[in-house]
């Protein structure tokens, strides 16, 4: 069974002001998100998941789907904020939905395949879903054993800035025991540093592994997350900003020895618009990996 590709969308309303406003960033006018789709089809995913608002459903399905749609399945779920387990409500004040894994836990009516979940703005390149594809593909019938890109750090900076990424620990089988938030990283005359909390400056290899929220899970998820979200709730959910993080689920279960994440490898490069100023940087890359022949001038007709 081919993996699905589960795309958090559910923000781009709000960060675009409209979707008419996506920046086609790519030589032919492509989004990022057109490049993860095409390297997600060429790697073997067989159906797209998207999670979006029911504010901008049908501009997303005539200017985003239509893409897509004669190339691979497509499927829509919706996160609303008050999307709740039973017995709870949405405290009055709040205003945004409730974090990265609500968003996911959306997919569960429509999802009984190992699938990925990634950023809707973010590249994370061809090599990078060809080794989560793989993955993914020999996880059928499996459960608790998950999986999570590892991208090495020196592949992940900004030109423009220092940047807070989650530096992954692993033991000898390349398990995650955990991912820490480090701050301020940035590459200083050939070597990468970064500020702990404190703000003292420590350096980390070219090769750390670290995560760019793209995760690889098995259906079972669905009901750890759910089962987990409840707890959330009960511990924040009265707070107006509180946010249910995928890592905060990841981080739980183990701990708790309930599941495994297995890091992968990728020589993959992520990029970004992190800064302003990024852009024209993510607008050269595209053109140089087009003129390379990676990828086509226009990934999919118009």
């Amino acid at each position: 069974m081919k993996p699905t590709l589960f795309i958090l969308a559910a923000g781009m309303g709000s960060r675009y002001g409209s979707l008419k406003q996506l920046d086609g960033i790519g030589p032919g006018g492509d989004t990022i998100m057109d490049y993860s789709v095409y390297d997600a089809i060429r790697a073997g995913f067989g159906r797209l998941v998207f999670v979006i608002r029911h504010s901008f459903e049908q501009e997303f399905r005539e200017q985003i789907i239509t893409k897509y749609q004669d190339r691979i399945p497509v499927e829509v779920v919706f996160q609303e904020i008050d999307k709740l387990p039973a017995g709870f409500t949405c405290p009055e004040g709040r205003e945004k939905p409730w974090g990265t894994n609500h968003a996911v836990l959306m997919g569960r009516e429509v999802i009984s395949e190992p699938f990925a979940v990634i950023n809707a703005d973010d590249f994370y390149g061809r090599n990078a879903f060809e080794v989560l594809a793989r993955k993914l593909s020999s996880l059928g019938g499996q459960q608790g054993k998950y999986c999570m890109v590892g991208y090495r750090v020196g592949n992940t900076l900004s030109e423009s800035g220092g940047v807070s990424r989650g530096v992954c620990s692993m033991d000898e089988h390349n398990l995650l025991t955990g991912v820490v938030e480090r701050f301020k990283i940035e590459r200083k005359g050939g070597v990468i540093t970064f500020h702990d909390e404190e703000d003292r400056e420590h350096t980390l290899a070219e090769d750390t592994p670290v995560s760019m929220n793209m995760w690889g899970f098995t259906p079972d998820y669905f009901d750890y997350s759910e089962e987990l979200f409840v707890r959330f709730l009960q511990e924040r959910g009265q707070e107006l900003k509180s946010e249910y993080y995928i890592p905060y689920a990841v981080n739980d279960l183990i701990h708790t020895g309930r599941a495994s994440v297995e890091v992968l490898d990728t020589t993959a490069r992520w990029f970004g618009v992190t800064y302003p100023d990024d852009r024209d940087g993510v607008v050269a890359k595209l053109r140089a990996l087009t003129a390379a022949g990676e990828y086509p001038e226009q990934l999919f007709q118009r």
